[in-house]
């Protein structure tokens, strides 16, 4: 067990603040949106794909928060994948409709 500061927990139970950077914060709301589209792309029902489709929306919407470290690259990014996620998700359901059920 590896202890710190004198405490007798070990690290792995001690109350520490981690702090991320505006870096890190940026990759994962693109990351995270990447990934989100990637599903939608491979999702197999309309339920699914609504879902992966308002992550996406999450994503770029938290992009909007000011003072929060998002920088323009990251809202144009999110923006895009926002995009292609509209198409897909537009597509998608417009070939649903057309198959005979």
């Amino acid at each position: 067990m590896i202890h710190h500061k004198g405490t007798d927990l070990p690290l792995n139970e001690q109350d520490r603040e981690v702090m991320m950077s505006e870096s890190d914060i940026n990759n994962i709301l693109v990351n995270g949106a990447q990934i989100s589209l990637t599903k939608l792309r491979r999702a197999q029902n309309t339920d699914a794909r609504l879902c992966y489709y308002a992550e996406i929306g999450v994503y770029l919407e938290v992009s909007l928060s000011r003072g929060a470290g998002i920088t323009e690259e990251t809202m144009n990014s999110l923006q895009e994948i926002h995009r292609l996620a509209t198409h897909e998700y537009m597509n998608s359901h417009k070939q649903k409709r057309k198959t005979p059920a």
